[in-house]
This record gives C-alpha cells, structure tokens and sequence, in this order.
C-alpha cells in the first residue's frame, strides 16, 4: 500500500471527538480494483464519509461508491473535499459544483461538504463537528439482540492464538461465550475480547470488536474473511434467499433470469443465479424493483432486511442491490398471488410484515426463536398470528387445521359409528405432510379446551356423537345379553358362542358396545364376563375371605365355584381391582372396609 500509494486492504481506527460520541471508522480502499474490498467494509455503517480530492475531482469509482452506499441504504453522508491546500479556490468551486450535480438525484443533495486538507488543518476541526451532527439521526444498535459479527479479517497473535475482527452488527459477545462460525457451523469458544485494541469483558453493537477464539474450526483453519461469528442455535447459512432486486440506472445493465451474478451481503462474496418474479414474467429488469430468488452457489448467513449488492460476473461492475426478504427461501420458480402479497407485505415492513412472515411459513410454522432473523425490524410476532405452544401460525392455518381435525373424527363416525371415536394416533394424521410435527397435539388440546372435541382415555369424538345400533345390531346384542347373563362367572370364549352368534359380522363392535357401556367387563385370555356377575363375585370374595392372608385357587373356589380356566382371569381381575393381594403365588384379601 505504501509502495503503491493506494489503500487496497480494509483500515481500522477509532475516532472518540468531544461531546460523548464514539466513532468506529473503517477506511476502504478507493481504487475500482478494490471495490470487493470496499464492500467488505461498507456494509452495516451509519454515516459515510466521502472522500474527494480536490486536485483530482469526481472520478469513475466516486460514482460507483455512491451507488453502493445509496444500494445499502446508508442514511448519513459526509463529504470531505481534501487536498485543498494544492488548487486555488475557484477550481475549489467547480469542484463542488461537481459534487452537487453528482449527488442531485439522490438522498444526499444537501449532505454537509467541508473543504479539508491534512497538511495545514484546514477544515478539521469543522469536519469533526460535521460527523459528530451527521450521527445524531443514526439509530441505536439493539444490544440485546441476536449477535452477528461479519468476520473481516483473520489473523494469528502469539499468546492469543486466531482472531477475528469485525463490526459487531447486533447483539452482545462476552469473553468465554460459546458461539457458532458460520457457514462452516462449527462451534468455538471466546477466550478473549477487544474492543479498538482495549480488552472488555463484553462487545456491544456498533463497535470494532476483535474476538480471540478457540475451537475444532479454529484449529482446523476453517475461517476466512466472509464468515460470521453468531450466538443463536436459530442462524442457518442459506443456499436460496428472495430478495427486493433493484437495478441501478444508468448503468446499461440489465438483469433477466438464470444471469449469473456476484452477491456482495456484510464481508462475503458468493456467486448466483437469479431468478426474477416479475409481474408480467418476461424475465428481464431493465428497470425500477422486482421481486427476486438468489440462487447461492456458496452458503450465505443473512436475515430478513439485509442489504446486499450485485456486481456483474465479468466486467465486475455493480449493476444491482436490494433487501433480503426470505433468508432461507424455498426454491421458487414463479410466484403464487399468496406468496407475492406475503412477500409485498414483507417488502413494506412494519406490523403486516410479522403476518406475512407466518403466513409464508404455513404449515411448518415460525419458532418464536427464529422470529428475530425472519420478521424485519419494527414488527413483532404478535402483530399476526397464534402462538401454538411457541410456535407461530396464522390464523388461516390453525382453523383450517382445525377443520381437518374435525372431518377427520367426522368421517370416522360415518365409516365406524360402533366405534367410541377415533383413535388420537390416527386423528393426529390428519394434518398435511408438511405440517409442524407438534401442531396436530397442539390444535387436539385448543379442540378439546373450546368444547369441540372429547376425550375418552385414547379416542377423541365429536360432542355430538352418540353410537347407535341398527336394528339387526340390537338383536345381535339382545342375544349377547342373554348368554353372558346365563353363563355368569363361566362364560364362553368368542370362539365358544352359538354359531349364529359367532358369525355375525357386527360381533367384535357390538361387544365393544358393550363393554364400553358396562354391560361386560374384559378379563383375561379372551373372556368377557357379565359385569354384574363379577361385581357381585367380588363382594362375595371381600365378605367371605376379607382378612385372610396366602389363599390358594382353592379357597377361592369355596366363594367362586368356577373351573380354574374361569378362576385364573377372575382372580387376575380382582388382583388389578384391589379386591386381591398377589404375593409369592398367593393372594391375600385385605379385610372389608
């Protein structure tokens, strides 16, 4: 740099003036061969300071950096025309006559210009006064926040081992925290922190920080420049993003579908392919805004609301820029009206863009965790949408869940009306495929709790549901009645019953029937038993035998005269009721009472 007299790398400094304000400023490099360069330190400032020379004037890459602060969106703008100890003041003039005409058609027409030089002083002390006044509007970085730190250089310091250095866009990093370098997705640890050379115990947004990690990435020499230091579980690094694309005029670029492209997005660079949703579909932006899909050849980490530059592939020039609307988008080759409304909604920020975001994320719905990297700033989770045990979704998904749910139990009633409902197991299939694994529980228990539903032990039905039997199938179980009401405590095996009886196709629900509603009682090895019957055989064996203690089948058989293929199942019936005691192959009777 200093052989060639031109910055080429990212500078670092800080600039602490009078009057409370901090400054982190990052000195990029000015020459067109550097512009990726330039980029890597550009993003995520508030104010910019631009630098002009007075001897030299408005030049090519002048123009190009102003596109690509007006790109990302940076509010504040300075300009300092240097050198101006070396022409005299009417070219001083035209110069700035320049500047202006240059700056006309953009936010910055009335952006402060202060005449400098760094050889005599001219200028400085007005200079400091005019950075301090162009930082006032700019807002105050969310401290507790997801923490990001887009990585811009990586180096090793003896002692301390690998560092990274960045801007820390958002949140908080604290020595000995456990955070996650991606798009590699390995974890390390932070054993030390720097904040403009000085070390703290914690880095807030805003400021230069200089991070000091160890880790399996860090040994292993996974990290570069373009990587991102994060804290959340909830970053994921992204192959697909749908973007606000916006053309620079004046360029003689245009942009159309399957154009490779270089996507410029904090410190890194990947190459893409775009895909446009233009309304009218032809494919080309020649012109204005369109929705758009990135098609990332290398992972990106973004969230919704960053900005991000396009450069041409070959000549490398900067053609294009936008926000990141979907950071991990769905692969999309043309656009549903509902996914272009959602999207416009996001586009426009504010309180729709919570319920655009949920509305997109259907039936997978929005972990409250992801909230922060998907909803732009200004919009909160409860600005649209119902939260299902942490889980977002729209109002349109849960009742039409809802609906699912209910058809479901319905359709069961009609095909099995014998049936005391519908198993939970297969209610909860009701729901698409690509439904949140949690959400069909979730939508049973908001059913069960509204009334709509009801639970019985492993079946849910409809309040309205009353089994009834058709007349042959109260015949059928007029005839049961009758047998296990004859046979008492002795009554047949399914396979035992009158042929009539046991070919009856409604023979296996009309039981169920029945012992649902307490006609029959299910013992063991295959028997039903009259539940009368076994009622009263239970009070007889606590009246009779209540208080003694290591009684075998045949003391039971003086209160039971049953066979032992009766008395087995009987027994183990009484055993699960308390009436019996099991021990060492005896039972025991607790006395009545």
């Amino acid at each position: 740099e200093r052989r060639r007299g031109i910055t080429i790398e990212l500078g670092f400094a800080r600039f602490s003036p009078e009057g409370g304000h901090g400054f982190g400023v990052v000195d990029v490099p000015g020459h067109e061969g550097f512009i990726r360069n330039m980029l890597a330190g550009a993003t995520g400032m508030d104010v910019v300071l631009l630098v002009i020379a007075a001897d030299e004037g408005v030049m090519p890459q002048t123009r190009e950096h102003l596109a690509i602060v007006r790109l990302l969106r940076i509010q504040g703008l300075v300009v300092a025309l240097t050198k101006v100890d070396l022409v005299d003041p009417e070219w001083i003039e035209l110069v700035e006559e320049d500047v202006r005409d240059l700056l006309q058609d953009t936010p910055f027409r009335d952006c402060p210009m202060v005449r400098t030089s760094a050889v005599d002083g001219t200028g400085i002390p007005e200079l400091i006064d005019t950075l301090t006044a162009a930082a006032q509007p700019a807002g105050r970085r969310v401290a507790d926040d997801v923490a990001r730190l887009p990585i811009d250089r990586v180096f090793t310091v003896e002692g301390a081992g690998t560092v990274v250095t960045g801007t820390l866009w958002s949140g908080t990093l604290e020595s000995g925290q456990t955070v996650r370098v991606l798009p590699v997705d390995e974890e390390a640890r932070i054993r030390r922190l720097q904040v403009h050379g000085a070390d703290v115990a914690h880095a807030q947004a805003g400021q230069r920080t200089a991070v000091a990690l160890t880790g399996a990435a860090i040994r292993r020499g996974l990290i570069d420049r373009g990587h991102v230091v994060v804290d959340s579980p909830a970053w994921a690094a992204s192959h697909m993003m749908t973007v606000d694309l916006e053309l620079l005029e004046g360029t003689g670029w245009v942009v159309q579908t399957g154009q490779r492209v270089r996507v410029h997005l904090g410190t890194a660079e990947v190459m893409a392919r775009v895909v446009l949703f233009t309304a009218g579909g032809e494919g080309v932006l020649s012109h204005g805004s369109t929705l758009a899909q990135l098609r990332l050849e290398s992972p990106l980490v973004a969230r919704a609301g960053d900005r991000f530059v396009l450069r041409s592939y070959s000549p490398m020039t900067t053609i294009a820029g936008g926000s990141v609307l979907e950071a991990n988008a769905p692969k999309r080759k043309r656009l549903a009206p509902a996914e272009r409304s959602a999207l416009e909604d996001i586009r426009k920020g504010g309180r729709q863009a919570a319920a655009a975001v949920i509305r997109l994320a259907g039936w997978g719905g929005l972990p409250a965790a992801e909230a922060p990297l998907r909803i732009p700033s200004g919009s909160g989770l409860a600005d649209g949408g119902v939260d299902l045990n942490g889980i977002w979704f729209a109002e349109d998904v849960v009742e039409e869940g809802c609906g699912l749910l209910l058809a479901a139990a319905e359709a069961h009633h009609g095909a099995h009306p014998l049936d005391s409902g519908i198993p939970l197991e297969r209610l909860r299939t009701a729901l698409p495929a690509g439904a949140h694994p949690d959400l069909a529980e979730a939508l049973i228990r908001r059913l069960l709790a509204e009334g709509r539903l009801v639970a019985e032990g492993a079946f849910a039905r409809l309040p309205t549901f009353r089994r009834a039997l058709s007349e042959a199938q109260s015949t059928l179980r007029s005839a049961l009645t009758s047998v296990y009401r004859e046979a008492g405590l002795q009554p047949p095996a399914l396979d035992e019953l009158p042929g009539v009886l046991r070919r009856d196709s409604d023979l296996e629900p009309v039981l169920q029937v029945m012992v649902d509603e307490g006609d029959l009682a299910a013992l063991g090895d295959g028997f039903l038993v009259w539940r009368v019957a076994l009622d009263d055989a239970c009070r007889a064996v606590a009246d009779q035998l209540g208080g003694r203690e290591g009684l075998g089948p045949a003391d039971f058989r003086e209160v039971l005269p049953v066979t032992r293929k009766h008395l087995i199942p009987i027994l183990a019936s009484m055993d699960a009721k308390g009436v019996t005691v099991r021990r060492d192959g005896q039972r025991d009777v607790p006395p009545p009472g």
